[in-house]
């Protein structure tokens, strides 16, 4: 039986297979070389097959599925089959820079609850700019709940989270698995479930450690899904999030996906549900209207004109030394609705709940 590793990771995977062979390469080249790569192919995937035995390293297993279950489900399989105590996250279009795991194993060993949920900042990389999110680390006291979902700008990604910054003990991804056919805000839904144990705690690596590619004419599976489904969603887990979180979400993430409607109807629904169970602020209802009155496309010529983004160069480096923001002013992306410096090991936000 082979010594069991320090870290698992698993790589949720469908008929990408040039995508993921670069993710696994990223995670193969860590500084950490004691771990064990679990890619679950969602389904019957033969070229996907072929190209990851084609990397030939021992520390690889892949796992395939019988039949298409979705990327919580695959998540939720790869973590059953991880043997290591800790479990990192990795989505196939992503890629880690290499001291990533890492960091994230020194602020476990810091961290000052049991089961800490240990995140990182990532370098959101789009066709015409690069940016570093979240903007700010969690303050000492905030409900989780709020720094995810709360904006003080017009900006997104002021608090935030994605599933390939994650890593977190195996065994509360498995006390706590992914919710299986929620189409969006995964991440969302996971750490606002799991940080209501009294046990667990969000830690944010200060350093961008995950290249998160956001090729914005790429369908993600994640994109589709009707606003009524996430209603429903954010109706069930209001018992878990703050009043302030249930308006915020009400009136940014879910208005975005009702919005092309057009519907008076729908709009008066949604102000009434963030009135009723939440409290919306000044920059929730300004959010709400912009969403509403300005076409997306118009908002996100609004938002490059705003931020003054440069076309990001096509053959432009992986970033692996401080980028925007961290040694002076960060970039923000407008809130559009939906889409937590190498050598510092030390330092992270913790924040209990």
């Amino acid at each position: 039986m082979p010594s069991t590793p320090e870290v698992s990771v698993v790589v949720p995977t469908f008929a990408r297979p040039a995508l993921v062979t670069r993710a696994v390469r990223s995670v193969l080249a860590q500084t950490v070389a004691d771990i064990e790569v679990i890619v679950v192919v969602d389904g019957p995937d033969e070229e996907t097959g072929k190209a990851l035995a084609e990397i030939g390293d021992p520390r690889l297993r892949v796992v395939e599925l019988p039949a298409k279950g979705g990327a919580p489900n695959a998540r939720n399989m790869g973590v059953r089959e991880a043997r290591a105590r800790w479990t990192a996250l990795l989505d196939d279009d992503d890629e880690w820079l290499p001291r990533k795991l890492a960091v994230q194993l020194e602020l476990a060993r810091e961290a000052a609850v049991p089961s800490p949920i240990v995140a990182t900042r990532l370098i959101n990389k789009t066709p015409r700019a690069e940016f570093v999110m979240p903007r700010r680390l969690p303050e000492p006291g905030e409900p989780i709940c709020e720094y995810l979902t709360r904006r003080r700008g017009l900006f997104h990604g002021d608090g935030f989270i994605q599933t390939s910054t994650i890593m977190a003990p195996t065994e509360l991804l498995r006390r706590v698995p992914f919710t299986v056919g929620l189409r969006r805000q995964q991440e969302l839904d996971w750490t606002v479930r799991a940080t209501s144990h009294p046990d667990v705690g969000l830690v944010i690596a200060a350093e961008p450690l995950v290249l998160w590619h956001q090729d914005e004419d790429r369908p993600r599976i994640s994109l589709s899904s009707p606003w009524q489904a996430q209603l429903e969603w954010l109706r069930e887990i209001r018992p878990l999030i703050t009043p302030r979180s249930y308006a915020a979400i009400t009136m940014s993430i879910i208005s975005s996906m009702a919005a092309p409607t057009r519907s008076l109807r729908v709009f008066r629904l949604l102000l009434a549900e963030a009135r009723r169970h939440g409290r919306p602020g000044a920059l929730d209802y300004l959010t709400f209207l912009q969403i509403w009155l300005i076409p997306p496309q118009l908002r996100h010529r609004l938002r490059d004109r705003i931020l003054g983004r440069r076309a990001a160069a096509p053959e432009r480096q992986p970033v692996a030394g401080p980028v925007d923001g961290l040694d002076g002013p960060q970039v923000p992306g407008l809130v559009d609705g939906p889409g937590g410096r190498p050598g510092s090991t030390g330092t992270g936000a913790d924040v209990r709940r």
